[in-house]
């Protein structure tokens, strides 16, 4: 799994050809400047130890061409970390983008059984971790590889038998690093995992504070934010001990190193290979040798959280995607409005069946109503419909058409939609109400709120229409968020309408006026409402009690009436309680 993710990433940052070819020639002429230094530096020894005539203009000749080595050495390398540090970001960014564009392609399922927070996480936190792992390694790689290649040719051309020293000796380093890393591998996946589940739990902690105050379970909340963040701090400790180790267990490695080739560099110089200079250019190289090995090591913590982090994102990545369009997929065309359940089962868990072999039919422009307890079934009935989820069996069919050879897109736009959910975007209230038709006028979308009883209150508001909402209308109460939606509804005008617990959060004044609005928007519209007040589905060509799954009783309002069944037992409850159905 480790190699495949290493894989993945080298082939998003092979995306980047050209500006990679830079940083390999900048880095290569850069390396070989800073290289030849050490040479030439040898030769300014010699010439310090041996005097003679003229020394001194050859002695200052020599340090212009180190100082002038350096200087291109030190601006390629500068220029290198730059062109780098563009591919890193390019190549994370391309990754977000995959991602987030998954997000789209996913089906409902995946976020009913995974938290908000610990995805956002992915998309931000894990993805700032993979730039900053490959901001590092790319130049580290490739610098690397070069520097020590360069720097065996220049020890080789000094003295062959120091430098088999120092190139047996040196990546001793690299192995004692790999084993630690190694080691420590699996506690940066335990810490990054951790780190997702703190983050998902503070920002359910965070989004729903309302309640958490209500019952009173900040006490609770912050036991259960206290046990994540321990095991977050252990893991966190395991990893960052692993990490702490590389750094001085390679330098100890490198510094018997030194001294071993030092010991041979004056033996080198006993023998007359090698001179005073010599030895200073070859404890350079050595130097420079062993400096790849020390600094790949010592980012093992950003490659190893980067790593952890792209195995993550690549995890989302990999997640099965809702059930593609067939190639030959229909547009749906001027919709009439027919819709048939045929036969249709579904279940959230192949354990528990929820609807089986339910069929039904409305003909275009019918009111259907769906009632009955909690978890009976109606708002999977609507899923089902738009197709957010798959059936299990049977089939649905708009205009005699299956749903499954349209396009998801044609299908979704031919229904309006109210939920008992609001949910409102960053924007301001004109954009958020012409959010299903972004082209729409300021005019209608005026008369869509007027329809929806929203004229008013935003005419109150600071700027109007043109008000930002905050943080998903924190600005806003809850009856004037569901207004919006309703207004939003109301100005799509398409030909089914769906009102899920539509009115469910405006006062009883308010719900009397919208309920005259609906019925004007209703008329000649398939409309499914799912309600619990006994007023919003009285006059409905057909009235389905669902229980379990299964469709019980069915029939309008009087017709149920007639009946001993629980559409009865909800009418009678209330009545005792009239603000309920």
């Amino acid at each position: 799994m480790k190699n495949n993710t290493i894989t993945r990433l080298l082939v998003y940052v092979g995306k980047s050809k050209k500006t990679l070819f830079f940083v390999f020639a900048t880095v290569l002429v850069g390396n070989i400047s800073l290289l030849l230094a050490p040479r030439y530096i040898g030769d300014a020894v010699d010439l310090l130890a041996d005097g003679g005539e003229g020394w001194q203009n050859a002695f200052v000749s020599l340090l212009v061409l180190i100082a002038g080595l350096y200087i291109v050495g030190s601006f390629l390398q500068w220029l290198s970390a730059r062109a780098g540090k563009l591919v890193a970001f390019r190549t994370t960014n391309t990754i977000v983008r995959d991602a987030f564009a998954k997000l789209g392609r996913l089906p409902l399922s995946f976020f009913d059984t995974h938290k908000h927070g610990d995805v956002i996480h992915t998309l931000t936190n894990d993805a700032d971790m993979v730039a900053e792992g490959l901001s590092q390694g790319i130049i580290q790689f490739i610098s690397g590889i070069l520097s020590i290649v360069i720097s065996l040719v220049m020890m080789l051309l000094l003295d062959v038998r120091v430098t088999l020293v120092a190139v047996f000796v040196t990546p001793l380093c690299f192995f004692v690093g790999w084993a630690i890393t190694r080691y420590g591998s699996k506690r940066f996946r335990a810490q990054a995992g951790t780190l997702g589940d703190l983050n998902g739990f503070a920002e359910e902690y965070i989004s729903s504070f309302h309640t958490v105050k209500l019952f009173s379970y900040e006490l609770s909340a912050i036991e259960n934010f206290g046990r994540i963040n321990a095991e977050l701090y252990q893991s966190g400790y395991r990893a960052q001990f692993a990490s702490a180790l590389v750094n001085p267990t390679t330098r100890f490695v490198n510094n018997i190193a030194y001294v071993l080739v030092g010991v041979f560099s004056i033996l080198s110089v006993l023998d007359g290979n090698l001179t005073a200079g010599g030895i200073t250019a070859f404890l350079a190289y050595t130097s420079q040798f062993s400096k790849p090995f020390n600094e790949i090591t010592a980012i093992t913590t950003q490659i190893q959280n980067a790593t952890a982090s792209a195995r993550r994102i690549f995890a989302l990545l990999d997640e099965q995607e809702q059930q593609p369009e067939p190639a030959d997929a229909v547009v749906l065309k001027n919709p009439q409005g027919s819709v048939e359940f045929r036969d249709v089962s579904f279940s959230y868990s192949r354990e528990k069946p929820l609807i089986r072999h339910f069929s039904f039919s409305a003909s275009p422009g019918a009111t259907v109503a769906i009632v009955g307890p909690t978890g009976a079934g109606k708002t999977t009935l609507v899923n089902l419909l738009m197709r957010f989820y798959e059936l299990d069996g049977g089939a649905i069919y708009v205009d005699g058409k299956e749903i499954t050879t349209l396009t998801r897109d044609s299908l979704r736009r031919s229904f309006g939609m109210v939920l008992q959910e609001t949910w409102l975007f960053d924007g301001t209230v004109a954009e958020n109400i012409a959010y299903g038709r972004p082209d729409a006028s300021m005019e209608e979308i005026a008369e869509a709120a007027k329809a929806a009883y929203a004229h008013s209150f935003i005419k109150r508001l600071p700027e109007g229409y043109q008000t930002m909402i905050e943080d998903g209308g924190a600005n806003l109460s809850a009856g004037q968020k569901q207004l919006l939606t309703i207004a939003r509804a109301m100005l799509t005008d398409t030909p089914m309408l769906i009102l899920d617990e539509a009115t469910s959060n405006v006062d009883i004044l308010t719900e009397i006026r919208i309920q005259k609005a609906f019925r004007s928007i209703m008329e000649g519209k398939t409309t499914f409402i799912i309600a619990h007040r006994l007023s919003t589905i009285r006059d409905a060509d057909v009235i389905l009690v669902m229980d379990k799954g299964d469709v019980v009783e069915a029939g309008t309002h009087e017709e149920l009436l007639q009946k001993e069944g629980i559409y009865k037992t909800l009418v009678r409850k209330s009545m005792e309680n009239p603000s309920e159905m």
